[in-house]
């Protein structure tokens, strides 16, 4: 059988010079330390065989949250090079949300930060975990003093397009949280179609400053760069000032909005400091604007913006430039995500599920090889977000102008993304409506300069109850992962409901929707 794991493909990309620089990592204690392909390659063979030593079932499920390094990229290649299924988790995931990923993906091995050992630990041997072992940002770990006892020459895993790879947890707007299964076929043909919409080149470098526990960091910027045989300059944390300095040794880098907010906050960005670089990428939260006008003013480059999910790694992408190898299309333009990537279909579709006239609002469905094969364990509610003719009811709203381009205009569930994160409002809300004093509350996302959207807790109080929004953002801390937590907590009489008594969270959002700017 022709092996479709992702691993192997990856791996026949690699550079015919396999001592050659395939990381390099700038900041913090470790700077200038050079991990070759070589190195990639023989590191992630003796984690795959220490998998292997431990006879875990095929298909285990290898949950990780850890700080950023190249020795944890090098624990994600290894568990795909074993056959094995990469959960990656936020690291700013409390006990409560590691409780209930741990419990509802039952993982064979969980890999935790050497400092969240103790209480990470009892959550996976309380859920029937046999291995723990921790990893740190410094090279230290009991993963790699384990690793470092076995052969450094393993064999990929022989795997079909279809077989699991990755389950990325994507919390629901009401109950639990959902575990989309991505398959190695999904990811390997989404990288192999961006690196020719992309254009990648022979002689790129990218810079990686991104978080590797979800699909931008991990997936599009890893992938496009090992698939290309490209060297990463690697970031454990993003630093402005650092990114910018690094522009004349790259060509390629990847961020969120929030990233080029800042970015454009540094003095040092300047045409001449960006003449070096060939593309610059945003995605994973919209970008407004005037962030989108103002790059190209100050670097005389524009910004190629792209729409992708969880559950479909990448779906469409303004093009990389107008030629007939991407069938002649137009600029990159503002406040749209492009065209779908080749092999996609998308569609826009009223709630009847009928189709939208060219430029009219409605709900975006896509189908391709790239969309995820279902929620982990959830068969009722993949069935639920599927067509009859196979399409994936995104949840997202948007329209397609007439010359094809896709335009994201909202979120059907009141999605807030916040820094490239996803908050759901229900979860907060949840929370918030437990506390004591408190009668109900709405959680609604509102523009921020920096964030992109962050959200804003409107609570009411129960009769006699005097409610201090100090301590419910406080009592929010201790249990949900910074990201989520709302910018402002503001209590009010009663909050605004049609006749229906359903809370109105658009008119809440047009209310204070200049909070953060005016």
């Amino acid at each position: 059988m022709n092996n479709q794991n992702l691993y192997a493909a990856l791996r026949a990309a690699f550079p015919v010079d396999l001592d050659s620089t395939a990381v390099e990592t700038v900041g913090g204690a470790h700077a200038g330390l050079r991990y070759s392909w070589r190195d990639l390659d023989r590191a992630s063979a003796m984690m795959a065989n220490l998998f292997a030593s431990m006879q875990l079932p095929e298909g285990s499920r290898i949950a990780v949250q850890v700080e950023k390094s190249v020795e944890a990229l090098v624990l994600y290649l290894a568990t795909l090079r074993s056959g094995h299924v990469f959960l990656p988790l936020n690291t700013a995931y409390q006990a409560g949300e590691i409780a209930y990923f741990v419990g509802n993906a039952e993982p064979a091995v969980v890999v935790c930060s050497p400092g969240n050992f103790g209480w990470v630990s009892k959550i996976a041997f309380k859920a029937g975990t046999r291995h723990v072992f921790t990893l740190g940002d410094d090279r230290t770990g009991t993963l790699l003093d384990r690793a470092a006892h076995h052969s450094d020459v393993h064999e990929p895993a022989q795997s079909r397009a279809e077989d699991l790879a990755v389950i990325i947890y994507t919390s629901g707007t009401t109950g639990r949280s959902k575990g989309a299964m991505l398959s190695h076929g999904n990811m390997l043909s989404n990288a192999r179609v961006l690196k020719d919409y992309w254009g990648w080149q022979a002689d790129d470098v990218l810079i990686h400053a991104l978080p590797i526990f979800h699909v931008h960091g991990l997936f599009v910027a890893i992938h496009g760069a090992m698939i290309n045989g490209s060297p990463m300059l690697w970031l454990n944390k993003f630093e402005p000032r650092a990114v910018v300095e690094l522009f004349p040794r790259a060509t390629v880098f990847m961020g969120v909005p929030t990233l080029y907010v800042r970015l454009l906050a540094e003095p040092g960005l300047t045409k001449a400091q960006a003449a070096h670089m060939r593309l610059f990428i945003s995605g994973s939260a919209p970008l407004l604007i005037e962030t989108f006008d103002e790059w190209k003013a100050r670097t005389g480059q524009t910004i190629l913006e792209r729409y992708g999910m969880s559950e479909t790694v990448m779906i469409t992408s303004n093009p990389y430039e107008a030629d007939a190898r991407f069938g002649g299309q137009g600029e990159r333009r503002g406040s749209t995500v492009g065209f779908p990537l080749p092999g996609n279909e998308l569609r826009v579709v009223d709630d009847a599920n009928q189709p939208m006239p060219t430029g009219e609002i409605g709900g975006i469905q896509v189908r391709g090889p790239n969309v995820f094969k279902g929620y982990w364990r959830m068969p009722e509610k993949t069935a639920e977000e599927f067509t009859a003719d196979g399409f994936f009811r995104t949840g997202d709203v948007g329209r397609v102008d007439a010359r094809g381009y896709v335009s994201i205009v909202g979120r059907s569930k009141d999605l807030i993304i916040s820094g490239g994160y996803n908050v759901y409002p229900a979860e907060i809300e949840a929370a918030i409506n437990e506390m004591p004093g408190v009668a109900e509350s709405a959680v609604v996302g509102v523009p921020h300069p920096d964030f992109g959207e962050v959200g804003v807790a409107v609570v009411i109080a129960k009769p006699g109850a005097a409610l201090d929004t100090d301590r419910i953002i406080a009592s929010l801390k201790a249990s949900l992962a910074n990201f989520k937590i709302p910018k402002r907590c503001l209590v009010v009489a009663e909050l605004p409901r049609n006749t229906m008594g359903k809370v109105q969270k658009n008119l809440l959002r047009e209310e204070h929707k200049g909070l953060f700017v005016s």
